[in-house]
């Protein structure tokens, strides 16, 4: 392939003109002489020497490589630690914070077991009641009217609202604030949310098993079971009818209180009533103020619903209205 170029070159005898390669850019650097002023810029890869005598330029098709500088080191090379300004971190809380990087969802499930189970005791303390029978050698516990032990027990939720000191009611009155925590804690981050959910119910569940046997007797684990499972369906309604209620209005979170709290009875007290309704709205707003570092701590501590009742006394206008509507309607037929 060579000698048939080289011949058609000669045939042609067209010279070839040689090829010329670009120039590179030289770094242009500032050059002081002390001999001379003003001063000149002249390229750093030809700086000349103290004579005056003058660098010929490169060849064009040559081009001299311009010169090359060492990089400067990078500021996290160059910089030296300060081991004056930095503390010294101790090597067991260096190793306790890497733990934690590691097994970040193992920590977070004991932490929210514990807080968990914490937080259940102050609910259901709330509405806590004894039997005092189970005690006695011989002891006859009562029965309610519709065949339920009936207990002893103290505080706002028996002795102002008159409800009875049964299982069912402090179950009712726990899972009311087992799901004021629950709203709170939904509002955690959903990768977390889940776990402190479950916890949560689960230590709910340990505790009313824990009663049934000291309280009721109950030792056949299969009548617990039944109970335990119609407990969760309770649970599952109650969720939906105070969501609706936060949702749709205080009338609307009053039915559902009354239904389970209350058991839909008719000669209900209406003060009180509106008592727990505002109770509720009221421990909400306060936990939805707390951060959800301060939540996680488990120390909250519910208040008294008997300050409730003077926001519930107050008057409402529309209520008069409504009223007064209603009354002209009827008289009106």
């Amino acid at each position: 392939m060579a000698s048939v170029l080289h011949r058609i070159l000669q045939k042609s005898r067209t010279p070839i003109p040689p090829r010329i390669p670009k120039h590179r850019s030289f770094s242009i650097t500032p050059h002081v002489s002390a001999a001379s002023a003003p001063s000149k810029y002249i390229p750093s890869a030809a700086a000349p020497s103290s004579s005056s005598t003058k660098t010929p330029p490169p060849h064009p098709h040559i081009p001299k490589s311009p010169a090359t500088t060492a990089p400067a080191p990078s500021p996290k090379e160059s910089a030296e630690p300060d081991s004056k300004s930095e503390t010294a971190v101790p090597a067991s809380i260096q190793l306790a914070a890497e733990l934690r990087k590691r097994a970040t969802s193992v920590t977070e499930t004991y932490i929210a077991y514990s807080v968990c189970e914490k937080l259940i005791k102050e609910c259901a303390m709330q509405a806590d009641y004894s039997i005092p029978q189970r005690k006695e050698k011989d002891g006859v516990v009562p029965k309610g009217a519709d065949g339920e032990d009936l207990g002893v027990g103290t505080g706002w939720w028996y002795e102002d609202l008159g409800l009875a000191p049964t299982f069912s009611t402090w179950a009712q009155i726990t899972f009311l604030h087992m799901y004021i925590l629950t709203v709170r804690l939904r509002a955690f981050p959903a990768a977390h949310a889940p776990s402190w959910h479950q916890h949560l119910l689960d230590h709910f569940f340990y505790s009313a098993e824990d009663r049934l046997v000291r309280d009721h007797n109950i030792q056949a684990r299969s009548l617990r079971n039944k109970y335990l499972k119609d407990l969760f369906t309770q649970w599952r309604g109650l969720l939906a009818g105070y969501d609706e209620g936060l949702v749709k209005g205080d009338a609307v979170l009053a039915t559902a209180v009354w239904r389970n709290v209350f058991g839909g009875k008719e000669d209900v007290d209406l003060v009180g009533l509106g008592e727990v309704v505002s109770y509720m709205r009221g421990v909400l707003k306060g936990l939805d103020g707390m951060e959800d570092e301060v939540v996680a701590e488990g120390e909250i501590q519910f208040g008294d619903p008997r300050s409730q009742r003077k926001v519930v006394e107050v008057r409402s206008k529309m209520m008069d209205t409504l009223l007064a509507e209603e009354r002209g309607d009827v008289s009106k037929k």
